[in-house]
């Protein structure tokens, strides 16, 4: 029966949240009391279910104690989770840096492509304005020979016409004339 009340007044204990009062009580069950590693195993190990009373102060106390033992790493870890983030700040910048150089390198190709395809067209233009030169130095070419030939058919045209003068002057002197009477 006595381990029953115990049982109960410890369980009660375990679902009543504390009352605020000057002092607290804590307790350890069996449940709270597992062996470690280093400590023997379930079956020889105590359980502790004494009742202890802490002042308000101690609980104070101990509350500063503990704050100030951890607050300092905190404060340093808050310091460099801030730093931490402060650097991801300016990696992302940095790495949005490096994809606009990337976007600019893909343009440059974009305009490296387009300097090649002038670069085609340009050789294009040459090879058509050598065409036009040289077609133009051939109609030059012919022009001339087309004068010199219309030149020398004028020419021969005047010969013969001088050559049938000649022929018909020649005919008109062998012609017979009547002798004029004196």
């Amino acid at each position: 029966m006595e381990t029953e009340g115990r049982a109960d007044e410890s369980s009660s204990s375990q679902r009543d949240p504390p009352q605020n009062t000057g002092s607290y009580e804590f307790s350890l069950t069996p449940q709270d009391s597992r062996p470690t590693e280093d400590s023997q195993p379930a079956e020889k190990s105590v359980p502790i279910e004494e009742a202890i009373v802490v002042d308000r102060k101690a609980i104070e106390k101990l509350t500063e104690g503990l704050l100030s033992h951890y607050l300092p790493d905190l404060y340093s870890s808050k310091q460099a989770l801030l730093e931490l983030n402060q650097n991801q700040v300016i990696l992302l910048d940095t790495l949005d840096q490096e994809v606009t150089k990337f976007r600019e390198c893909n343009s440059l190709l974009d305009l490296n492509s387009l300097f090649t395809e002038a670069k085609f067209y340009h050789g294009k233009l040459v090879n058509i304005r050598k065409d036009m030169i040289m077609l133009h130095e051939k109609t030059t070419k012919l022009k001339k020979r087309a004068l010199k030939l219309q030149q020398q058919r004028q020419k021969e045209v005047m010969e013969k016409e001088q050559q049938r003068e000649k022929e018909l002057e020649r005919e008109r002197q062998l012609i017979a004339k009547p002798a004029q009477r004196t």
